[in-house]
C-alpha cells in the first residue's frame, strides 16, 4: 500500500539548485532512510514532504486516511506550558483519557469521578497504552512532568518532541536527525522499538549504526539524481561502490568514442547527408556522455601539526561537584603520545565538565591539570561559530590569516582551504547564516584544524555532518598523530577511530576501557549476569585482562601496532600502484623504491610484535 508520493518535485533558491525533478515513494511497512550530502537539500525535502514548504514544481500525493507525525531538528513545542501539557495537547485521545484516571486516583473519595475514568480507560483499552507511555517517558528521562518547556535544554526539548512523535502511534513518522541529544542507551532502545513496532518510517540520518539496524531502504541523493538500493546501509555502501565503477568505466568508454567521432567530425564537409546528420547528432550525446563527471571532491587535510614534547597532559587527584552531585572523584591520568581515547556515559554524568576542566575553561574544585609546554589543544565544541552578523564565509577563515601553513613548509590561502572543505569559490562569499546546520559544522570544524592543534578534542563531531563528510573526517583522524579525545554517541564513528574508552558511570566513577565502543557492548552485555552480585565485574577488567595475558598498555598496543600494519601495508600499495603506472622518471623510481624499502622493514618489525602479542594471549 502506497502512504506517500513524491512526483517531480523541483527546489531552488535563486540561481542555487537544491534538487530538479525528482521522484520516489513511500509504501507500508519501508523504514526508509533518505541519504545527501550537507547542503543539497535533505531539510527542504522533509519539510516539502510535511508540508512546512513547496516545492517549486511537482507535488506530494499523500494517502488519505493515514496519519504522520515529523520529528524535525527544531521541535515546534509550547515553550508556556509544562512537558505533561504539551504531550497532552498534541489531539491524542488516549493521552487524556489516561491524565483523567490518573487524577481521578489522587481523590479517591469522589467516586463517580474514578468510576466515570475507569470506565473510559476499559472502553479505549489504554491499560496497555498507559504502560507504553510510562515506558517512553523513563527511556527518554523524561521524568519531572512538571518542568516548563522553556526551561529545558535542547536535548530534553528534542526527547519531548520524540515522545510525542511516538505515542501519537502515526502510521507515518518523519525524523530529521532522530539520535541527536539522545544518549547511547536511549538510541539502543529507540532502534529496537523500531525494530519491533508495525511502523513506517522515513528519515534523515548520520548515525549508521541506526541506518544498519532499523532502514531496510536507503534513497540517496547524488548529484542531482536519486538512487534506491533496497537493503540496509552495509548493501548500500556496496551497491553504491559497484554503481560508480560502472559509471566511471561508462565514462571512460564515451571518452575513447569520443575522440574517435571527433576525428571523424573534422573530416566531414560542410554539406550534412541525412546519414551523416544521425551521426553527429550522435556525437553530441556522446560528448555529454565523455565529459560527465562526478562531483566528488575529497576534503584533504594535511594542516600542519605543532610539534608534540614528551610531558602532555597530566591530572592529578582532581575533584568536582555541583552541589551535591559528584563529576570526578580524585580523578587521576597522564596522557600518551598518541592516545585516541572517545568518552560515553549517559547525560548528565559529567562529559562535558571533565572536557572543560581539561581545556582549563573551569576549575577544578580541588586537585591540578598539568599541561605540557608544548602542547596546543583544539577545541571543538558544541556550541560551535559564533559569527558577526553580515560576516561571510571566507571572513571566517581570513579571522586565522590570509595563508595557513601545511605539512612541509607548504601554504595554502584562505579560498584554497574552504575548497578543501567544499565550500566552491560562490559559496565562500555566501552570508553564514544562510550556511545548513551540516554546513555550519563543517566550518568551524576548519576553523579548529587549521589552528594547528597537537591534542584534539572533539564534543559530539558527528552531529548534523553527511555520511560522505564523516568518511573523510574518520579517514584523516585515522592519520593524525597528535592526542585525540572524542565524546560522541555516534558507535560506528567512535568504533574506527578510538582504542581505548573512558566510561563516564556517574557518581565521579570513571572507568578506563580498552577497546572499542562495540567491546564495550559485548563485555557490558557478557557481564550482565553478575552486574547483581557484584559491581566489581565491571571495575575489574584489567584483572580479566591480565589474566587472558596481556595487560592494558600490551592490549593498547597490540591495537595501534594492527592499525600501524593497516597504513603501511596502504602506503606500500599507493608505491607499487606508481610503478605499475609506468609514469615515474629515474630519479622518482630510485626514491620510491628507498621509500618501498624502509615501509617493508617496517612491516616486517611490526608484524613480528604483533606475533609477539598474539601469541601471549594464547598461552
Amino acid at each position: 500500500m502506497n502512504y506517500l508520493s513524491v512526483e517531480n518535485i523541483s527546489k531552488s533558491y535563486g540561481e542555487r539548485v537544491l534538487f530538479d525533478n525528482i521522484s520516489f515513494g513511500i509504501n507500508k511497512g519501508q523504514k526508509v532512510a533518505f541519504v545527501a550530502k550537507n547542503g543539497t537539500g535533505k531539510t527542504s525535502i522533509l519539510k516539502i514532504i510535511t508540508g512546512e514548504d513547496t516545492p517549486d514544481n511537482g507535488q506530494i500525493v499523500i494517502r488519505k486516511e493515514i496519519k504522520m507525525a515529523f520529528l524535525s531538528q527544531e521541535p515546534k513545542l509550547d515553550s508556556e506550558l509544562s512537558i505533561e501539557e504539551n504531550i497532552l495537547g498534541s489531539d491524542n485521545e488516549v493521552l487524556k483519557i489516561i491524565a483523567e484516571y490518573e487524577k481521578a486516583l489522587l481523590h479517591p473519595e469522589n467516586e463517580e469521578a474514578y468510576q466515570k475514568a475507569f470506565e473510559k480507560m476499559e472502553q479505549s483499552q489504554a491499560w496497555d497504552f498507559e504502560t507504553l507511555y510510562k515506558q517512553i517517558l523513563f527511556k527518554l528521562k523524561l521524568e519531572d512532568l512538571s518542568l516548563k518547556v522553556k526551561d529545558l535544554s535542547g536535548g530534553q526539548k528534542k526527547r519531548v518532541a520524540l515522545a510525542i512523535a511516538l505515542l501519537n502511534k502515526p502510521d507515518l513518522l518523519i525524523l530529521d536527525e532522530p539520535t541527536n541529544h539522545l544518549d547511547l542507551e536511549m538510541i539502543e532502545w529507540l532502534e529496537n522499538y523500531f525494530a519491533k513496532e508495525n511502523i513506517t518510517l522515513f528519515m534523515v540520518t548520520h548515525d549508521r549504526f541506526f541506518l544498519e539496524r532499523v532502514c531496510n531502504e536507503i534513497v540517496e541523493l547524488d548529484n542531482g539524481k536519486l538512487y534506491t538500493y533496497k537493503g540496509s546501509y552495509s548493501y548500500y555502501l556496496q551497491k553504491k561502490e559497484e554503481r560508480i565503477a560502472s559509471e566511471n568505466a561508462s565514462v571512460d568508454k564515451a571518452k575513447n568514442l569520443f575522440t574517435k567521432e571527433l576525428e571523424w567530425m573534422r573530416r566531414q564537409p560542410k554539406a550534412r547527408t541525412t546519414k551523416s546528420k544521425s551521426r553527429q547528432d550522435d556525437f553530441y550525446v556522446i560528448q555529454e556522455k565523455a565529459h560527465s563527471r562526478r562531483k566528488e571532491h575529497q576534503i584533504e587535510l594535511e594542516i600542519n601539526m605543532e610539534r608534540m614534547g614528551s610531558k602532555i597532559i597530566e591530572l592529578h587527584k582532581v575533584y568536582k561537584k555541583y552541589n551535591q552531585k559528584i563529576i570526578l572523584n580524585g580523578f587521576d591520568y597522564a596522557f600518551n603520545r598518541g592516545e585516541r581515547i572517545g568518552i560515553i556515559g549517559k547525560n548528565g554524568t559529567g562529559k562535558s565538565t571533565f572536557l572543560n576542566i581539561l581545556t582549563q575553561n573551569l576549575a577544578p574544585d580541588s586537585g591540578k591539570v598539568v599541561v605540557g609546554e608544548t602542547i596546543k589543544i583544539g577545541y571543538y565544541t558544541q556550541s560551535g561559530i559564533q559569527p558577526k552578523p553580515g560576516q561571510k564565509v571566507i571572513d571566517i577563515i581570513k579571522e586565522f590569516g590570509e595563508y595557513i601553513p601545511l605539512t612541509k613548509g607548504r601554504t595554502i590561502s584562505a579560498a584554497q582551504l574552504l575548497e578543501r572543505f567544499l565550500f566552491d569559490r560562490k559559496k565562500q562569499y555566501d552570508y553564514v547564516e544562510k550556511l545548513s546546520g551540516g554546513e555550519l559544522k563543517r566550518l568551524y570544524l576548519c576553523t579548529v584544524l587549521i589552528q594547528n592543534p597537537n591534542f584534539l578534542i572533539l564534543d559530539e563531531p558527528t552531529n548534523d555532518l553527511d555520511i560522505v563528510t564523516l568518511n573523510v573526517l574518520e579517514n584523516f583522524l585515522l592519520d593524525y598523530p597528535g592526542c585525540l579525545l572524542v565524546v560522541s554517541h555516534d558507535r560506528y564513528f567512535m568504533d574506527k577511530i578510538v582504542d581505548h574508552l573512558f566510561v563516564f558511570r556517574g557518581e565521579g566513577v570513571v572507568e578506563d576501557f580498552p577497546g572499542n565502543y562495540s567491546d564495550f557492548r559485548t563485555y557490558e552485555d557478557s557481564a550482565e549476569p553478575e552486574k547483581t552480585e557484584s559491581e566489581g565485574v565491571k571495575t575489574n577488567w584489567k584483572e580479566n585482562q591480565a589474566q587472558a595475558g596481556l595487560s592494558f598498555n600490551e592490549q593498547k598496543e597490540l591495537q595501534k601496532t594492527e592499525r600501524e600494519i593497516k597504513n603501511l601495508e596502504e602506503q606500500k600499495q599507493a608505491i607499487e600502484d606508481l610503478f605499475a603506472g609506468n609514469t615515474l622518471t629515474d630519479e622518482q623510481i630510485a626514491k620510491k623504491a628507498n621509500e618501498l624499502k624502509s615501509i617493508l622493514n617496517k612491516i616486517e618489525q611490526k608484524e613480528a610484535r604483533w606475533f609477539e602479542l598474539n601469541e601471549k594471549i594464547q598461552s
